[in-house]
């Protein structure tokens, strides 16, 4: 099958207007009306099933309340007094198996109160028009504390400890701080530079120093931080990136899906990111269906997801699976890949794959029957991997690979805590990342107390 001509990538598939509505807002905010209107739909439920759903137990509840009262910004604070970055997750939480599969009303009617959604507008809301920010800072402690990475669990970790009183500097690899919310959210979800904006949102505290391009392990080092500060918090995510395990992982047309989607995000121009007619993701979790949908969007006409087991095995909900198929992206189930096809340069032109299924011991197995797609782009899209050397290094203990905690993000280190993507966890959620790093800042901000 392998043959040049079906290789087709370019850059400007699209006229410029149609990446303006391509990229442009994921569900448009709701308007004052259509909140209240929305609020009334609550019951209030007394044992709120839809807080205890919300990794950051939220108060829904009273946050819904408020709204129908007229009162947004008091229910911005609700929300961010438990969820620094409510707006973000407003915006990419499945809440669709979170708090919304959990109302009442969604038993009763199949048709959740649109918590997300109300979410969105109280945090906008606050956002737009707030003149100082909402939260004070405690007396200053003369304590310091280091965090290593700017994402979400660094980011909400600082801000709960500036909160508290100490001083607070993130070291911060990247050109620009925000991690998966600035680098590895599908563009669509967040138009006009809401992660930077949430950001500048957060320092407005005070007391948090944002220290960009400097890496653990390459401009500073565990052991000298923990010289310096008084405590120090992981969070940093995962760096590497798992390949296909096949021959020619790094040949033209087969890409890294987390690299791609933050060029995308950082583009200025997004019909200058050249694109495949026929693009195969492998994988079949958030990023696989972001990175498949953005090919949509980007010109691509032929855009395939293969997964190696069922469908409802894929991380990504139903919800997102569904929205892939609204936007073109077929989702072929129990598809192995086997053979990276190429031509005469190198360049990828295609791929096997082997159809599976599970054996007796639960492990996939291969059938023998193959199918083989044409592709310009194979996006890999399999997950990441934690880098560890560092780690290991300074005696943290690891576990499955990753930086083993305790219910509070204690690592095995007596002055380290760590959360986010980089911990041992089920869920790769911004709001479960959030989560970790306010719960570590208490266990921090207890122990510098004493």
């Amino acid at each position: 099958m392998t043959t040049e001509s079906v290789r087709d990538v370019a850059a400007g598939r699209l006229q410029s207007a149609d990446y303006l509505a391509n990229f442009a807002d994921l569900h448009a905010p709701m308007t004052p009306h259509e909140a209240i209107v929305e609020a009334d739909r609550c019951y209030f439920c007394y044992d709120a099933p839809c807080m205890n759903a919300c990794p950051t137990t939220i108060d829904i509840p009273l946050f819904i309340r408020e709204i129908a009262a007229g009162n947004a910004d008091g229910a911005a604070k609700t929300i961010l007094s438990q969820n620094i970055m409510g707006g973000m997750c407003a915006r990419v939480c499945p809440t669709e198996t979170l708090c919304e599969e959990v109302c009442v009303r969604e038993t009763a009617e199949g048709k959740p109160v649109r918590i997300g959604e109300l979410q969105r507008y109280a945090t906008d809301h606050l956002m737009e028009r707030h003149t100082a920010h909402p939260f004070k800072r405690a007396a200053q402690t003369g304590k310091r504390v280091a965090v290593v990475g700017a994402g979400p669990a660094g980011m909400a970790c600082a801000h709960r400890l500036a909160r508290f009183g100490h001083d607070v500097t993130i070291f911060e690899a990247r050109p620009k701080a925000g991690g998966l919310n600035e680098y590895g959210i599908a563009a669509y979800k967040t138009p006009g530079d809401f992660a930077q904006r949430e950001l500048d949102f957060i320092l407005e505290i005070g007391g948090i120093t944002v220290k960009n391009e400097t890496a653990l392990g390459r401009d500073v080092t565990l052991e000298a931080l923990s010289d310096e500060f008084d405590a120090i918090f992981l969070g940093m995510g995962l760096g590497g990136v798992n390949d296909l395990g096949l021959e020619g992982d790094d040949a033209e047309g087969c890409i890294d899906a987390v690299k791609y989607i933050a060029d995308l995000r950082q583009a200025k121009d997004k019909a200058a990111l050249s694109i495949g007619r026929r693009v195969v993701v492998i994988g079949g979790g958030m990023t696989a269906v972001d990175i498949a949908i953005q090919s949509r969007l980007l010109g691509a006409e032929d855009v395939t997801i293969c997964y190696r087991r069922g469908r409802e095995a894929m991380n990504a909900s139903e919800y997102e699976q569904e929205l892939a198929q609204t936007n073109g992206v077929t989702i072929r189930p129990h598809l192995m890949p086997k053979l990276l096809e190429r031509g005469a340069d190198g360049a990828i032109t295609g791929i096997v794959l082997e159809y599976g299924e599970a054996g007796p011991d639960g492990k996939l197995v291969g059938t023998g029957e193959t199918l083989a797609l044409p592709a310009d782009q194979v996006f890999k899209a399999i997950g990441q991997s934690p880098v560890t050397e560092t780690l290991s290094n300074a005696g943290i203990e690891l576990e499955a690979h990753r930086i083993k905690v305790s219910d509070e993000g204690r690592t095995s280190h007596p002055k380290i805590w760590a959360g986010g993507d980089c911990v041992r966890r089920d869920d790769d959620l911004t709001v479960v990342a959030v989560d970790h790093g306010q719960r570590a800042a208490q266990s921090i901000h207890a122990a510098l107390s004493r």
